[in-house]
């Protein structure tokens, strides 16, 4: 005998097709769901290392900054002690020019010129005196002239003054200090020893 099925056959189709739609579906939507999971949990994980980077650069920066100020401090104290050791080599190199400047006026200064002041600024050298007579302030101005370690006398002042009947003449003068030929050559033949 044959057997005939009388039941849609179609309609089964369809509800099986429906099912595995909605079956492919659902599956489709879960693993779009976990893929977007996935991707916003390793975009988080992504974002939190690079703000912890972020963080790590900003200490560092901090700490270099600050190693640059100390490192600003330093050369400032370096630049002062440079300076300061500048000055004590050249008072150290000009020691021995007083020695040799007071020896000049010892030598220089004629009878009757009486030195009541010396002040030196650089080169220049400020001397204040009393004279018996506007002659022996020339006189001594010429032997300054003549002098190796002294140049350039320059009278700025001279006074007449009378005092107990006798007549003085207080005077000011500058000059200007040199060092002698010499004496360079010593000086640098030390400062390259």
């Amino acid at each position: 005998m044959t057997r005939i099925n009388l039941l849609p056959w179609r309609e089964r189709q369809r509800k099986e097709l429906q099912r595995q739609f909605a079956s492919v579906a659902a599956g489709a939507a879960i693993l779009m769901g976990a893929i977007i999971l996935y991707v916003h949990l390793h975009m988080a994980s992504l974002i939190e290392a690079q703000t912890s980077r972020n963080e790590f650069l900003e200490k560092e920066i901090a700490l270099v900054e600050s190693k640059i100020k100390e490192i600003k401090t330093l050369e400032d104290e370096k630049q002062k002690l440079l300076t300061r050791m500048d000055v004590i080599q050249e008072l150290q190199t000009r020691r021995p020019e007083i020695v040799h400047l007071f020896d000049e006026f010892v030598r220089h200064v004629p009878e009757g010129v009486y030195l009541t002041g010396i002040e030196q600024s650089g080169t220049t050298i400020k001397i204040t005196g009393v004279a018996q007579s506007n002659a022996t302030v020339s006189s001594f101005m010429r032997n300054l002239d003549e002098s190796e370690w002294l140049a350039d006398p320059r009278l700025e002042v001279i006074e007449a003054n009378l005092k107990d009947r006798i007549r003085t003449s207080i005077f000011t003068l500058h000059v200007n200090q040199t060092t002698p030929i010499g004496d360079a050559d010593e000086e640098t033949l030390d400062e390259e020893i």
